[in-house]
């Protein structure tokens, strides 16, 4: 089978430097609507991926995220959300990108291109057989993301993949790919559009949907988040509120005892 960049190829979309604004965010937008379908011809994968996740993580492992550029920062950005949002270690998942850390905000030359790399970074985390390696590439041909992957293929760690290139090499080589094709870009070649889009909702719904699943989300409640700011001490009292009756001054009391809706309300309940 013939592999090719749909994500690379010339969309219909031509002489965009004649458009009026409008009709530049009209297009944009209309590029849009069409990511969440393709997200949607991917759900049976990614449940498949996210069964993997939750049975290693209840054995004690972790998820990991390996990109590069866009879909390495992608990766970042959900692992670093799930402590405050699920109150898990900062440790549980975790996004590596190509480059390291400077490279969220600065692009580091080449550094995609190595693919031996990957499984260097992850080394730094003593990985194991216990965890879960997901590579991200919108393209799915980045040497690190595959190179990484390859490597812990070798390692009997479990490895899946999210990409918008159908039957792509990092595809070929995860154990549980992730296919989310959203064809031409509105500017060829950015991926960043509505690749990075589909890509965020894939991860998106893999963290949340296991974090759920491991018991961290109570009816809809984020009910084990940090308490890191004004906004969400008061949201947490409202929770409190909502599943006792109590008044918001001895909810915000006990959320201060305990540190946690949850706590607070188990201990409540338990009095």
């Amino acid at each position: 089978m013939t592999f090719i960049k749909t994500t690379e190829q010339s969309s219909k979309y031509e002489h965009l430097e004649k458009m009026s604004v409008a009709d530049l965010l009209s297009n944009i937008n209309n590029e849009d609507k069409t990511v969440p379908l393709a997200v949607e011809k991917a759900l049976p994968q990614i449940e498949t991926l996210v069964a993997q996740i939750v049975t290693k993580m209840k054995q004690g492992g972790r998820l990991f995220y390996i990109g590069a550029g866009t879909s390495g920062r992608l990766g970042v950005v959900d692992a670093s959300e799930c402590p405050p949002t699920f109150g898990v270690p900062f440790d549980l998942v975790v996004g590596i990108i190509a480059g390291g850390d400077k490279a969220i905000r600065k692009a580091v030359e080449n550094a995609e291109d190595n693919a031996t790399q990957a499984w260097i970074d992850l080394q730094e985390f003593n990985i194991n057989e216990n965890d879960v390696v997901i590579g991200i590439a919108a393209s799915g041909t980045t040497p690190y993301v595959i190179g990484g992957l390859e490597t812990c293929n070798k390692n009997n760690i479990i490895t899946g993949s999210i990409s918008c290139n159908a039957g792509s090499p990092l595809s070929q080589t995860a154990q549980f790919p992730i296919d989310v094709v959203v064809g031409p870009e509105f500017v060829t070649g950015s991926s960043r559009m509505k690749a990075g889009t589909a890509q965020k909702l894939v991860l998106n719904m893999i963290s949340t949907a296991t974090m759920i699943q491991l018991g961290k989300v109570k009816g809809n409640k984020m009910v084990d988040m940090q308490l890191s700011n004004n906004k969400l001490v008061d949201r947490g009292t409202k929770m409190i509120m909502g599943e006792i009756p109590v008044s918001y001054e001895e909810a915000a009391q006990l959320l201060k005892e305990h540190g946690s809706v949850r706590k607070a309300v188990d201990f409540f309940n338990t009095k």
